[in-house]
């Protein structure tokens, strides 16, 4: 082998992990099981597995490993990004020519405990503007775009319910209409389709902050009262 690559073209990489609360912990975690696999790592039982990453992200880049040996953990040699650059004919003409010497996808592992938080991708002109205005919060300019193939049970949310259903939502869920408030409530309710989609947008994306801004104590008071009309309504349910 010569500068971490094999005799039959294969480089050997050290995946990076990402350890989000949010991650199973331990040997329950499947990115934690590869990990250790890849890189000889002993796993934590108690450390949440979040994220396997192999690309050249910055915030997680992978490492080429040396003549095929595992290095240590604070042995973890060339970044791939790196190597890439020295052997920029491996990704080929059409790729280099449109990204340079970098991947334009991050592969990743997921093994999930906990709900996700909310996220909100920008398209690709306005990722650029916010990473060279806040690259403290916008690690790089790219827009984001996903494909996920889940291979265990997963659940996924993506994008809104209808306006339809919405109105329904604040006619049956008094508690939400609390939370963010009955004005704003009236305006979905009183809002159509006719109106235009850009009155529409503009109303729901007033609602949505409304819901999103609201505090801990405000949030946890509306799924208490929730919470408690429902077991009423279950309990004079089985007594019918």
């Amino acid at each position: 082998m010569a500068n971490g690559k094999s005799d039959d073209g294969i480089v050997r990489l050290r995946a990076w992990v990402q350890r989000y609360d949010w991650g199973r912990c331990g040997g329950d975690s499947q990115v934690a099981r590869l990990l250790a696999l890849n890189s000889g790592v002993e796993v934590d039982p108690k450390a949440p597995y979040a994220e396997l990453w192999m690309g050249t992200h910055d915030s997680g880049p992978s490492f080429v490993m040396g003549s095929g040996v595992l290095l240590a953990e604070e042995e973890k040699g060339v970044t791939l990004k790196e190597w890439i650059g020295k052997n920029p004919n491996v990704l080929g003409n059409k790729v280099l020519g449109k990204w340079g010497c970098d991947l334009p996808f991050l592969f990743k592992v997921l093994s999930v405990a906990k709900a996700l938080s909310i996220q909100a991708h920008p398209d690709k002109e306005l990722a650029k503007e916010l990473f060279k205005l806040q690259p403290h919060l916008y690690k790089d300019g790219n827009h984001k775009p996903e494909m996920a193939l889940a291979i265990t049970e997963f659940k996924a949310l993506c994008g809104f319910i209808s306006l339809e259903e919405l109105k329904d939502v604040f006619h049956d869920v008094p508690e939400i209409v609390e939370l963010i408030g009955t004005a704003e409530a009236n305006r979905v309710i009183n809002i159509h389709k006719q109106d235009g989609e850009e009155k529409v947008k503009s109303v729901l994306r007033s609602t949505f902050t409304q819901l999103m801004s609201a505090n801990e104590e405000m949030t946890a008071k509306a799924i208490s009262k929730l919470k408690s009309r429902l077991q009423l309504e279950s309990k004079v349910s089985r007594q019918l």
